[in-house]
C-alpha cells in the first residue's frame, strides 16, 4: 500500500515513450542557418569516405594492411555520422524535436560503440605506420591479412562489449517525467541525467569504459609515433625528414581532432557544470562530424595511390 502512493508522487514512468532533442540550446533563433555548415560537412564525410571505400574494394594493388584499416575507417566514420547527423538536421531545420525511446538507445549505442571502434582502428594504424617505418623489410610478414582482419575484429568486439551494458543498464532504469535532452543527440550521460534512481554504478562505468578505452590507445599511438620519429630522425635525407614529419602530423592532428572534443564532452557532462552549455553542444557535434569529414582528406587525398585514383577518376569523367 505505501509503495503504490510511493510512486505518484514521484511522477516516474518505468519506460519512456520517447524524448525531445532541443538541438543547440543558446542558438535557437540561429539554428536553421547554423544546420548549413553541418550538412556540407555531413555530405563531405558521406562522399569522401564511400569514395576512399569505392577505390579500395575496385583496386586489388590497395588490399595492403593500410588500405584495409583504412576502409575500416572510413565504414565507421560513415556509421557514426549517419547516426547522427540526419536527425540533427531534422531537428535544426524542421523542429522535429521528439525521438523514439528505443530510437535514442540504439543512438547511444552507435555513437559510444564506433567512437570506441574509430579510437581503436586509428591505434592499429598507427601501429602499421610504426612496423611500415621501423621494419619496412618484414612489414608484409608481421602485418599478414590475418593479422589485420584479427585486429580489426578485437577493436570491433571490444566496441560492441564494452559499449552494450550502457544500453542494457539504461533500459532497466525508471525515468523522470522530464523528458528533454539539452543536444541534438542521444548521449550516454544525457540519457542517464534524466534517470530517477541511483545512476553511481552508470556513471562509474561510463568512466571505466572511456579511460580504459582512451588511455589504452593514447598510449598506444604515443609510443607508436615516438618510435617513428625516432626513425625518421635517422633518416640521411632532409627531404625524406621533412616528408615523414608532415605525414606525421596530420596524422596526429586527426587523432586530436577525435580525442580533444570528445574528452571535453565527456568530462563536461560530469564535472563542467560552468561550461556554457551551447560551447558544450558545439564540441559534441564537432567530434561526430569533424573527424569523418577530415579523415577522407588527410588519409585519402594525401595518400599518393588513391589521390592518383580520385584524380583519374575525374579526368575520365571529364574527357
Amino acid at each position: 500500500m505505501t509503495h503504490s502512493l510511493m510512486l505518484p508522487s514521484r511522477n516516474i514512468s518505468s519506460h519512456a515513450t520517447f524524448f525531445i532533442l532541443l538541438g543547440i540550446p543558446g542558438l535557437e533563433n540561429y539554428q536553421f542557418w547554423v544546420a548549413f555548415p553541418f550538412c556540407v560537412m555531413y555530405i563531405v564525410a558521406v562522399t569522401g569516405n564511400i569514395t576512399i571505400l569505392h577505390i579500395i574494394r575496385i583496386d586489388h594493388t590497395l588490399h595492403g594492411p593500410m588500405y584495409l584499416f583504412l576502409a575500416m575507417l572510413a565504414t565507421t566514420d560513415l556509421i557514426l555520422s549517419s547516426s547522427t547527423q540526419p536527425k540533427m538536421l531534422a531537428i535544426l531545420w524542421f523542429h522535429d524535436h521528439k525521438i523514439e525511446y528505443h530510437a535514442c538507445l540504439i543512438q547511444v549505442f552507435f555513437i559510444h560503440a564506433f567512437s570506441s571502434v574509430e579510437s581503436g582502428v586509428l591505434m592499429a594504424m598507427a601501429l602499421d605506420r610504426y612496423v611500415a617505418i621501423c621494419f619496412p623489410l618484414r612489414h608484409s610478414s608481421i602485418l599478414t591479412t590475418s593479422v589485420v582482419i584479427k585486429l580489426g575484429a578485437a577493436v570491433m568486439v571490444r566496441g560492441l562489449l564494452w559499449v552494450s551494458p550502457f544500453c542494457f543498464m539504461i533500459s532497466r532504469m525508471p525515468f523522470c517525467p522530464n523528458k528533454v535532452i539539452p543536444q541534438s543527440y542521444c548521449e550516454h550521460m544525457a540519457v542517464l541525467k534524466l534517470v530517477c534512481a541511483d545512476i553511481r554504478i552508470n556513471r562509474g562505468y561510463g568512466l571505466f569504459v572511456a579511460f580504459s578505452v582512451a588511455s589504452f590507445d593514447i598510449i598506444v599511438i604515443s609510443l607508436s609515433y615516438v618510435m617513428i620519429l625516432k626513425a625518421v630522425l635517422r633518416l640521411p635525407s632532409g627531404e625524406a625528414r621533412l616528408k615523414a614529419f608532415g605525414t606525421c602530423a596530420s596524422h596526429i592532428g586527426v587523432i586530436l581532432t577525435l580525442y580533444i572534443p570528445a574528452l571535453f564532452t565527456f568530462l563536461t557532462h560530469r564535472f563542467g557544470h560552468h561550461v556554457p552549455r551551447v560551447v558544450h553542444i558545439m564540441f559534441a557535434n564537432v567530434y561526430l562530424l569533424v573527424p569523418p569529414m577530415l579523415n577522407p582528406i588527410i588519409y585519402g587525398v594525401r595518400t599518393k595511390q588513391i589521390r592518383d585514383r580520385v584524380i583519374q577518376g575525374c579526368c575520365g569523367k571529364g574527357l
